[in-house]
C-alpha cells in the first residue's frame, strides 16, 4: 500500500489547493498584461460591454456590475487626467 503522503502528492500533481485543475495563468493569481491600456475615454464609452469584461480580467479586476459601471470602473483605472478628455 502506498503511504498517505506520497498519495496526496500524487493526486495533488498538476491540480490546484482545491482539486481542479490549473489554466495555464495559475490559480487566481494577478499575471499583469504586457501593455498598459491605451484608449481614450470615447473609446470607453463606446466599447462593447465583452470587451470591457476581457479588459478588466486581464488585469485581475472585477467585472461585475452593469455595462455603465464596468466603464466608470475601467476609465478610473485606466485613464490617466491627460488622457480623460
Amino acid at each position: 500500500m502506498e503511504p498517505v503522503a506520497r498519495r496526496r502528492v500524487t493526486e495533488m500533481n498538476g491540480h490546484g489547493h482545491n482539486g481542479r485543475k490549473k489554466d495555464s495563468r495559475g490559480d487566481g493569481c494577478f499575471q499583469m498584461p504586457l501593455h498598459y491600456p491605451s484608449y481614450t475615454k470615447a473609446d470607453y464609452e463606446a466599447m462593447p460591454e465583452w470587451q470591457l469584461d476581457r479588459l478588466l480580467s486581464e488585469y485581475g479586476l472585477p467585472v461585475a456590475g452593469d455595462v455603465t459601471q464596468k466603464r466608470r470602473y475601467a476609465m478610473g483605472a485606466f485613464l490617466w487626467s491627460s488622457s480623460a478628455r
